[in-house]
Formats: structure tokens, sequence, C-alpha cells
């Protein structure tokens, strides 16, 4: 995040004589951008458990999941912009966690491992992006995202499939970009959400935070 905070600095500093003019988002509409987001939402749900059964009979076993591996959101979009203060475009996000299941005994004493169990979510939708605040340094703006979540991996549901699609949804309360000719880097603050009904929710506030980078053409 520090590193994220230091680019944008830098391009507020150098980019008075190369900044992006109201007639620049005429020439330069479209917008494509590369990003990454955090997992915190998964992080606190999947982790390592906090104690292990250690006051049973050695006959006694229990499979726990273990050592689990956040691989962070990674995400795509594309945006129009038909003005300086409206967008619309689409976004593609993934993301993903792995981990091994691990049986042990009343004792706690392992038994055996099992690695290679995974999940991901991949989430594709449409964007809206409202600018209430353009300058030819930095833009403040807002966004939404409606679509749809599929999800997937080597974990079976209640009827043996393990692939699913849900709704999903994402809101950007607050992004900032600086930009620099062509170029511009962006931070945002907001949140993904995908869910199959109230008892199957895929995420709830993950990505609250990510940067990207990208270009404008």
């Amino acid at each position: 995040m520090k590193r994220i905070a230091y680019i944008l600095l830098l391009l507020l500093a150098v980019g008075n004589l190369q900044a992006e003019t109201r007639r620049d988002v005429k020439e330069m509409p479209n917008e494509l951008r590369i990003g990454w987001g955090d997992m915190l939402f998964e992080s606190l749900m999947w982790h390592n458990p906090k104690s292990v059964v250690q006051t049973m009979p050695t006959s006694y076993s229990y499979t726990y999941q273990e050592d689990f591996r956040h691989h962070q959101h990674l995400f795509l979009e594309y945006q129009h912009r038909f003005n300086y203060w409206f967008g619309l475009g689409a976004m593609v996000d993934l993301g993903e966690v792995d981990w091994q299941n691990v049986t042990r005994n009343g004792q706690g004493v392992e038994i055996a491992r099992d690695p290679g169990h995974y999940f991901y979510n991949v989430t594709i939708m449409p964007t809206f992006r409202f600018t209430y605040f353009h300058h030819e340094n930095v833009n403040l703006y807002s966004g939404l995202g409606l679509g749809l979540v599929i999800n997937g991996g080597t974990e079976q549901n209640a009827f043996g499939n393990r692939t699913e699609t849900g709704f999903a949804a994402n809101f950007t309360v607050l992004g900032i970009s600086a930009n620099y000719k062509r170029w511009f880097a962006s931070v945002e603050f907001g949140g993904l959400y995908g869910l199959r009904n109230a008892n199957t929710i895929y995420m709830a506030s993950s990505r609250i935070f990510s940067a990207s980078i990208g270009a404008r053409f």
C-alpha cells in the first residue's frame, strides 16, 4: 500500500505538464487497467483452527482444514468514458484460496495430510463509474458493478456439484486516480460481494482495498 501511495505522489509531483484535461477525455475515452485486491474476508473466514482436540482417545480422529493460502484478487477492467464524469465498462475478477486437509487423532498427532484442496471465485460484471471531482492530475470517483460470480474448486455441495453460480456486486465507495500522460495509477476502497442465497455466501466485504495501473487510449 505504501508503494502505491508513493507512486501517486510521484505522479502528482511530475504530472503538471503532462496531466489529463477534459479534452483528453474526449480524445482518449477508453481505459484499460489491471489491479490487485485484498482478501480480508477470506482470511478471516478460512484460517487454521485455533485449537486441536487433545483430550480424546487416540482412536478418535478428525480432519482439519489447515495451511490456508490466500492468493488475493486479480482483476482486469475496461471502461468507456462518455464524458469526464460518467463511464461504463466491464470487469473480470479472480480470487483463490487453497489448503490441506489434515487428519489428527484425539491427542493432536497428525495421521494423514491431503494437499491440493482449493476454491475460486470468478466475478464477471458490467461496471459504472461516476467521477465527481475531475482535475488534470487527480480524479475522485465512486462506482458500482452488478453481475455474477462463478464458484468452483475441489469441494462438492450437497448435490454433488463442484461449480455454482450466484449474484455478485461491487461497490467503490471512494476511488482516487493520479494521471500522467495516458497512464494512471489508482487506489479504491469498497467491497466485493458474492452469494447464491442467504445461506451460501462466497464473498462479503472482500477486496476492501485495491490498487491498479492502466492506460487510456
